[in-house]
């Protein structure tokens, strides 16, 4: 008898960078010196060690950082030599009325059938209806017309944003960066609550549970302090609409790959299987399209 495969483990979101070939602007900000350096994809396999609920990192979907499109070149150029990488989540200018060429041109270059959805850093805009924009709008309908999804970038006070653009663009399947970026440090969660609720009510939106410890005392966090919003989202949105993600080597800052993963761990104790499965590799699978697996 042949075995079953074994689960596996996918990290729906992480990032890369060679500042020796692109430089990282932001990394200059005050905090971010320990992860002002170059990080690839073997720093990614020799780090992510620590297995969740038996399952070892297997696969994984590349994001960007820059808004810039020579970033996500390289991303999917990557992703075609890279093994671990199964999915990119580029950038292209949504505002520009060459959008569609841009993205032609994407999809059609080395490594382009791995891209699978867009993002832009919503969260550094000051418009606060910068995702209502007419201009962002016909750019997100042409994404979506290629075959394109949507990560949403948004800080907690900009849910608004990601709630107008559910009910405009129902047809468009997105994805909640970050858990919308609850303030855990100050357990400022009630209207975040409330506004991830409502978002949660339109079913093309699914959910990253990535990048809570960043938003935790960085020094000093608990799986208790955590819990509040994992069970927040569980009941949100469900299993089958949450996806893991790392959000290395930003989640550095925090503690690293391997306490995230630990705490993931923890907080799936109480889990079925089929839900596991959904949190750690079904619903990426299926939100970016990735290989179809046991």
């Amino acid at each position: 008898m042949i075995p079953a495969p074994a689960p596996v483990l996918i990290d729906a979101h992480h990032h890369l960078w060679d500042l020796e070939r692109r430089p990282q602007p932001w990394l200059d900000d005050p905090g971010l010196e320990s992860i002002r350096r170059t990080f690839t994809s073997g720093d990614l396999r020799s780090t992510a060690t620590r297995p969740i609920a038996g399952r070892h990192l297997h696969s994984t979907v590349a994001v960007q950082c820059m808004p810039d499109v020579p970033e996500t070149e390289d991303l999917l150029a990557l992703a075609e030599q890279e093994p671990l990488i199964e999915a990119v989540v580029g950038w292209a200018d949504l505002t520009s009325p060459a959008i569609g060429e841009t993205l032609d041109r994407l999809l059609a270059g080395p490594g382009g059938t791995y891209l699978r959805s867009l993002r832009h850093l919503v969260q550094g805009e000051t418009d606060p209806g910068w995702l209502q924009r007419p201009d962002v709008e016909r750019g997100l309908a042409v994404a979506r017309d290629r075959g394109l999804s949507y990560d949403v970038l948004v800080r907690s006070h900009q849910l608004d944003q990601a709630i107008n653009l559910a009910e405009r663009f129902p047809d468009l399947p997105q994805v909640l960066n970050h858990a919308g970026k609850p303030d855990i440090a100050r357990r400022e969660l009630a209207n975040w609550r409330r506004q991830v609720q409502r978002l949660a009510a339109h079913q093309q939106v699914v959910c990253k549970l990535s990048g809570l410890i960043t938003e935790a005392d960085h020094d000093n966090w608990t799986t208790a302090d955590i819990r509040p919003v994992w069970d927040i989202l569980l009941t949100a949105f469900g299993p089958d609409r949450l996806m893991f993600g790392s959000d290395w080597p930003v989640a550095n800052l925090a503690g690293g790959w391997n306490r995230w993963a630990t705490t993931v761990d923890e907080l799936l104790a109480d889990c079925a299987e089929n839900e596991i499965h959904a949190l750690l590799a079904g619903t990426a699978t299926a939100f970016y399209h990735l290989p179809a697996r046991s």
